[in-house]
């Protein structure tokens, strides 16, 4: 297999939705090449105790905006451009893809502005790990010709006229971090008077074991869910394709209660013995 080249520079990577197995062989051979590693709250603490050498140094830069107990942009971007001046290896390491719905652009535009050399490794996006551990197939044929991914983490973040569109498409929508805002959602879509054929479903913990999915009808789920606090991360599907989940559901994993990724931590860049810093405020 071609390696890694040597050369120091920054590898912005996706280390998939939260089962350690789906991650990609050039996301591992980054880590393990890693001098430093920049790692948010939703990978798999398994990738790290498998794939990074014990050398390395394991920096923690999560976010978690719902308990304001978040990691500044800011503070990352130095991270990443004083270790890279220092001619190490970075790894900026996030659950998911790198590109889906994070601050990449961010990063890259440091990158740029210190003229530090950097490589983008994709992973697979949350949306492709919980409908497939669901057993939804977003586009599955006769269902839905495409697919959509947004989010409502906030109510102005889609305008009226683009609403109006949603609730006559029969695109699969997928939301992402928008679990704060899920009756509002619903409540959008039961105004523009979607199809009795479209369902809703909430995946918690997409491909852990602690993986959790709720399905209703539009209408039927402020009954049926309307006072509950899904776990983070959840996603949301919204479609026709929601149907095939009973049919096609194939994760035989027992049902356990508990919680997969850690909270971030209030507090101050502190260091442990085993080359771990958490870096959270």
């Amino acid at each position: 297999m071609k390696e890694l080249n040597n050369t120091p520079k920054v590898y912005l990577v996706g280390a998939g939705p939260g089962d350690p197995d789906l991650i990609t062989v050039k996301a591992v051979k980054a880590i393990a090449a890693a001098d430093i590693i920049l790692c948010d709250r939703l990978v798999s603490p398994e990738i790290i105790d498998r794939y990074a050498n014990k050398k390395t140094e394991i920096i923690y830069v999560g976010k978690e905006c719902s308990k304001n107990a978040s990691t500044p942009q800011s503070h990352i971007n130095t991270l990443i451009v004083d270790y890279a001046s220092q001619g190490k290896t970075v790894v900026r390491l996030k659950g998911g893809d790198i590109s889906f719905f994070s601050n990449v652009l961010d990063e890259l535009k440091a990158l740029k502005e210190h003229h530090i050399p950097f490589e983008i490794i994709p992973g697979i996006t949350a949306a492709s790990g919980a409908a497939a551990y669901a057993g939804i197939p977003l586009t599955a044929r006769g269902y839905a010709t495409s697919v959509r991914f947004l989010t409502y983490y906030k109510k102005e973040i889609l305008s009226d006229a683009y609403w109006k569109e949603l609730g006559t498409s029969d695109d699969t929508l997928v939301f992402y971090m928008s679990k704060g805002n899920l009756n509002g959602l619903v409540e959008k879509f039961l105004a523009l008077g979607t199809s009795d054929d479209k369902k809703i479903a909430v995946i918690e913990q997409a491909t852990t074991p602690y993986q959790k999915v709720y399905t209703s009808s539009l209408e039927d789920f402020h009954r049926d869910f309307g006072n509950k606090d899904f776990v983070s991360p959840s996603l949301v599907v919204i479609g026709k394709v929601v149907n095939l989940h009973d049919e096609f559901s194939w994760l035989e994993t027992p049902i356990q209660e508990g919680i997969y990724f850690k909270s971030v931590t209030n507090g101050t860049l502190v260091s442990n013995p085993q080359n771990i810093l958490e870096y959270a405020v």
